[in-house]
């Protein structure tokens, strides 16, 4: 199976499952809560792991909240700040794009059935955000304290310039918290907290060569949250339950290779994408997102009358791994949320495919895709569109 999905989960870095085996070698490590010496090698490794995710993104260590993923980052980051804002009598509102992570979005909806504002900013038919309209945004609302933007589109892979963002809020609110979901940006373009002024920064490890089921909300160290749920004072009091000492010491080696070898594998993706692109002009597709500021792997395409979901499935039995979005809403019948917010009528949203890269595909990888396509394109028009329940 070739894999150009890579947007949706990364195979295990060898790099990161050697870190991860020789620790489960390991007989003297405990729960990393407890006292003794076994709990304390237990902390010892938790505690270098987050050093480890720090130092590669310019953040204090104190300041990294480890999670069981994406999601929960996402979640704690717009549940968590905006509950706390409320306890305290500050603005609480969400401002937020109709192109945001589900997690992302789920959480405003969440917010919203509280009674708490949620705002969502115009975006043009490239999936674009014009810095000046947060600004705008934040002037007209005043209830608003919280601004949660993605520095990378999950769908389309348009990369976003964060430092525009946060000024453009900064200058109309000081004051103004600004989360970024960094899932799609880590290790395909520079991240960095310290320079991009965000209060909080999500990843998680399984989008760049680490373990699923294991990720991080990198936020100050001051910086009031509510925990999603009850329990202990891991974490600081911010996230309860003990940690998962074998996937966090996964995802500290995950991060720090992803930062350090940042442009050797943008540079090599970029090129397959480049030839995949050419390939996929030559077949006649149309072509969603910024051709100007990506993650340099993404491609989302469509073909005139051919239903994306049956492309996909044609694909994954000619041995092709690729996908019509993100992953977190496979198998749902409507249309990509990403895809109507940039103005695409349900039928032509449903034609759009996601092919994500990295630097392990090959260009002979690319050549054979171009090739099945051509193959199963005529054969997905003919047999029309697909009936769905819901629209």
């Amino acid at each position: 199976m070739i894999d150009l999905d890579h947007n949706a989960t990364t195979p295990l870095d060898p790099r990161v499952r050697e870190a991860m085996v020789e620790l489960l070698a390991r007989d003297d490590l405990g729960n990393p809560s407890s006292r003794h010496r076994r709990g304390q090698a237990a902390r010892e490794v938790v505690e270098a792991a987050r050093r480890r995710v720090a130092q590669a993104l310019g953040a204090e260590a104190l300041g990294v909240t480890f999670t069981s993923g994406g999601t929960e980052a996402d979640d704690l980051a717009v549940l968590g700040v905006a509950r706390a804002l409320r306890a305290a009598g500050q603005p609480a509102g969400v401002l937020t794009s109709p192109l945001e992570h589900p997690a992302v979005r789920g959480s405003a909806a969440r917010l919203a059935d509280e009674g708490i504002p949620v705002a969502e900013l115009p975006v043009d038919e490239q999936g674009r955000i014009d810095p000046t309209a947060v600004a705008e945004a934040l002037r007209a609302d005043p209830r608003l304290g919280l601004v949660s933007l993605a520095a990378a589109n999950h769908e389309l892979g348009n990369a976003y310039d964060l430092p525009a963002f946060v000024a453009a809020a900064r200058e109309v609110r000081p004051q103004v918290l600004v989360h970024t979901d960094a899932v799609q940006a880590l290790g395909k373009v520079p991240v960095s907290f310290a320079a991009w002024g965000v209060d909080l920064l999500s990843l998680s490890a399984h989008k760049l060569g680490g373990p699923a089921g294991v990720g991080a909300l990198v936020h100050h160290r001051s910086l009031r949250l509510r925990p999603l749920f009850a329990g202990g004072q891991q974490e600081r009091g911010r996230r309860p339950g003990t940690e998962a000492t074998v996937l966090v010491h996964g995802l500290g080696h995950a991060v720090a290779l992803a930062g350090a070898e940042q442009p050797r594998r943008r540079a090599r993706a970029e090129a397959l994408r480049q030839r995949l692109l050419e390939g996929l002009g030559a077949l006649g597709a149309r072509i969603h997102g910024d051709p100007v500021q990506h993650t340099g792997n993404t491609i989302n395409a469509a073909f005139e009358g051919c239903d994306g979901e049956l492309v996909m499935m044609s694909l994954d039995l000619a041995g092709f791994a690729v996908s019509t979005g993100a992953a977190c809403s496979s198998g749902s019948p409507s249309p990509s949320p990403v895809l109507r917010a940039l103005g695409q009528p349900p039928a032509r949203a449903r034609e759009a495919l996601r092919l994500s890269l990295s630097a392990s595909n090959t260009a002979a990888e690319i050549d054979a895709l171009l090739a099945a396509l051509a193959e199963i394109l005529p054969r997905v028009r003919e047999a029309g569109p697909v009936v769905r329940s819901a629209s």
